[in-house]
């Protein structure tokens, strides 16, 4: 299948799906299943902490690891390890000042200056899902959602249309948090979930292997279900509040709008995910 010679000629301003709310985030100390263990193994819901325990943690888990924190008061000698680890296997990891780092430290735990967060199930790996595109792919790729809820929506919206895959950001983003799996509603523990370092390489891949990738902005003059979705599709959508970075939306293959009819002139982003995602499944059953 051919590709197309250039990109559309519209760029957004901003996107067509955004929560005008500001976020609600949870408190920095809310109590959390910890595990100060050595047996490693990350909790349904939890902080993982302590040298040993992040040690093991990624060397027999990584895939569950979001991040690792690290104080930088933290004199261990097998600090080096674990971000070594964290290198090898992608794993984010921060270094922070006392205070910064005990704010987010489990209360009157012995952390030694070291502390994982556990997703609640692994994450698929990225290379081994882009591998799997073929003509019946639809994908979604979330260019940096910060609202655990809304990407539990967002991931619940995008298994009932039988995705194949969603792509997230590594940084500047939300992971699989416990509430990220309460908002899915079960759906987390079915949908592959990828972590990728950058969007725009991941574009360049997907269209490598056949795949359109489609952009949803307000400013496109392109109605989303105008778009023939039969082909293998990857959907981008924005984050709540700046939408699709400017990059990320130049190198799509087209962009594409959802018709407001309201007062207000978006939707929130688990909505439009909805809303699109049905409309490929609508195409593709129909025929057209």
């Amino acid at each position: 299948m051919k590709k197309k010679s250039q990109h559309p000629a519209e760029r957004p301003r901003k996107a067509a799906v955004r929560e005008r709310a500001e976020p609600r985030r949870e408190p920095l100390r809310a109590k959390r299943e910890v595990s100060g263990s050595s047996a490693g193994a990350p909790k349904r819901e939890g902080i993982i902490f302590g040298v040993l325990p992040v040690l093991e943690a990624l060397r027999s888990n990584p895939q569950r690891i979001d991040k690792v924190l690290i104080a930088d008061t933290a004199k261990e000698h097998r600090l080096a390890e674990i971000t070594q680890l964290a290198r090898q296997h992608s794993v984010v990891f921060n270094r922070l000042d006392r205070d910064k780092f005990s704010r987010v430290a489990p209360i009157d735990a012995n952390t030694q200056g070291v502390i994982a967060f556990a997703a609640p199930v692994a994450y698929t790996d990225a290379d081994q899902l882009i591998s799997f595109a073929n003509d019946d792919s639809l994908f979604l790729i979330l260019d940096g959602i910060e609202d655990p809820r809304n990407l539990g929506a967002v991931i619940r919206s995008a298994e009932c249309a039988g995705v194949s895959g969603i792509f997230i950001p590594e940084r500047r983003a939300v992971g699989l948090t416990d509430t990220v799996a309460k908002s899915s509603a079960g759906a987390i523990e079915y949908a592959k979930v990828a972590k990728v370092a950058n969007i725009t390489k991941l574009i360049q891949r997907l269209k490598q292997q056949n795949v359109w990738v489609i952009g949803a902005s307000s400013d496109s003059i392109t109605s989303y279900s105008d778009w023939d979705w039969r082909r293998p599709s990857a959907i981008v959508l924005g984050s709540e509040g700046s939408g699709l970075h400017r990059l990320v939306a130049e190198n799509c293959d087209m962009l594409v709008n959802i018709p407001m009819y309201g007062k207000i002139d978006s939707l929130n982003v688990s909505v439009a995910a909805g809303v699109i995602l049905f409309e490929a499944r609508r195409q593709r059953k129909s025929g057209g």
